[in-house]
């Protein structure tokens, strides 16, 4: 069960990419939430084309450092996960951005 402390900030130089944003499925994770209000666990599934236990598995670590909260709930008597990303989690992908625009730009 989820701490209600905040977790830790993960201490990354200006030029180092932050590895939780930067590997492809969970940047694909995030960027199908930057579009959404918050989205259902098969609606991210389907956006990302990962596996339920991939998907899952990268929710969890998203989850672990504060960038996406998930909240789990039952409709109808059946299980209904809800997922949005966080402002950590917004200001990481930014970050993750403006370091790739930066890079971008180096190899013009």
């Amino acid at each position: 069960m989820p701490s209600s402390e905040s977790p830790p900030a993960l201490s990354l130089s200006n030029d180092e990419l932050d590895p939780l944003v930067h590997s492809p499925a969970r940047l694909r994770i995030l960027t199908v939430l930057k579009e959404v209000e918050r989205a259902d666990f098969l609606f991210i599934l389907r956006h990302t084309d990962l596996t339920r236990g991939n998907l899952s598995s990268h929710l969890s670590k998203l989850e672990s450092v504060g960038y996406v909260k998930i909240t789990k709930e039952f409709v109808e008597k059946i299980p209904h996960t809800l997922i949005q990303l966080t402002e950590e989690g917004k200001t990481a992908l930014e970050r993750y951005r403006q370091q790739m625009l930066q890079k971008l730009e180096r190899i013009k």
